[in-house]
């Protein structure tokens, strides 16, 4: 197995991968104790044979960790339009490559996405489809591994190389189905998310809409948003963990007491000892000082929450059912083309909704508004559930 430790080998294998139409990638990294996720091997494979006939070796991993790697002309291949880069639930490894080099590999295909549009359900594991399309096994002995650790053992480099070399049998069965499919256009529309560089990025300022509460009182909110936007400001300048900041239940906890004083803090159930005093403790109070000055026509408004959406309970039941009959239909898993929230905003009568847009509403956003609008109506016909015009 070879392990490459050097710039110049590294851009002898990209020259010789920048040959062939696709290359399969994949990345080992920690972030238990990082803001970032700290790099820590990369396994890269194009078309070939493995072994001592395999020539110069068609997968190899790139030890990053090593000083003085380079690892331009692996970002140089990442931009060749003409080589597809094959990942397996890629977000994670693209926000490594858009935080480290501002770059997100192109073209992009991602087998996890694929296997869902190919009736492989939600979210379907690499071992899944190992097992399914490659036929083999994965030795699961080197999962929880400390990757940053060296030298790494035999078993740990096997068990990363068989993220890439089982990958390549997986993509080229996958791509042969969308292709007779016609639904290459699908998995296209998919990648679009995991293009646009904003998915990898956590504004502070909109930081707040991530964190789940139970209040929509304006003064809580404004609160929430500048002590969320403090956490993350923080987390990110000095690259640790949010969680190591303070985590979510003590953050909603601040929002709700507003505290003022040093001596307030110290009254907090949640707050970890070392963020009661020093930077932290000044961050906190200086953001509840700015929350409090906020003027009301400058506070924060949640969204509705589905709780007060005022959901037709029999349409939605009536478009679970349909959602159902197409997901059978057409062999998709039915939360890939609509969730619980899709189904019940489109009761509700919204229409600002992910089901609608894209290949979504070929397979199912039409019928479901002709369905709310009451222009069809959903009939048995042996078997199946169709829709009839009213």
């Amino acid at each position: 197995m070879q392990t490459i430790t050097t710039t110049e080998d590294l851009a002898a294998f990209c020259e010789r991968a920048a040959k062939y139409p696709y290359v399969t990638v994949d990345t080992e990294f920690l972030r238990e104790r990082t803001y970032y996720s700290k790099l820590c091997l990369v396994q890269i494979a194009h078309p070939g044979e493995d072994g001592p006939d395999g020539g110069e070796g068609s997968a190899v991993l790139v030890d990053p960790m090593v000083e003085g790697l380079s690892l331009a002309p692996l970002y140089e291949l990442f931009r060749d339009p003409g080589v597809i880069k094959v990942f397996h639930a890629a977000r994670q490894d693209l926000e490594i490559f858009q935080v480290e080099a501002g770059l997100i590999p192109a073209p992009l295909f991602d087998t996890q996405v694929a296997a869902m549009v190919c009736g492989f359900g939600e979210q379907a594991g690499y071992e899944t489809l190992v097992r399914k399309i490659a036929k083999a096994e994965i030795d699961k002995s080197s999962r929880f591994t400390d990757w940053s650790r060296r030298p790494l053992s035999e078993a740990q480099k096997a068990y990363a190389l068989a993220d890439v070399t089982h990958l390549r049998v997986i993509y080229e069965w996958l791509a042969g189905q969308l292709q007779k499919s016609g639904r290459a256009r699908w998995v296209a529309e998919e990648m679009a998310v995991l293009n646009d560089p904003a998915t990898y990025r956590v504004d502070p300022e909109t930081a707040w809409m991530r964190v789940k509460t139970r209040s929509n009182a304006p003064k809580f909110l404004a609160a929430l948003r500048e002590l969320a936007k403090f956490r993350e400001a923080y987390a990110q300048e000095r690259d640790v963990p949010r969680s190591r900041v303070f985590k979510d239940d003590a953050l909603v906890e601040l929002a709700s007491t507003r505290p003022a004083s040093e001596k307030d803090l110290g009254r907090s159930r949640l707050l970890l000892r070392e963020a009661r005093k020093g930077e932290i403790a000044e961050g906190i109070l200086a953001a509840v000082d700015r929350a409090a000055k906020t003027p009301p026509e400058k506070m924060p408004k949640s969204e509705k929450p589905r709780d007060q959406l005022q959901v037709n309970p029999a349409l939605a039941d009536l478009l679970r059912v349909l959602l159902k009959a197409r997901s059978e239909a057409e062999g998709v898993a039915p939360k890939l083309i609509a969730s619980s929230a899709d189904l019940d905003m489109l009761a509700a009568g919204e229409r600002d909704v992910h089901a609608l847009y894209g290949w979504r509403r070929e397979v199912f956003g039409e019928e479901a508004l002709a369905l709310c609008e009451g222009r069809v109506g959903l009939a048995a016909k042996g078997a199946q559930v169709v829709t009839v015009e009213l």
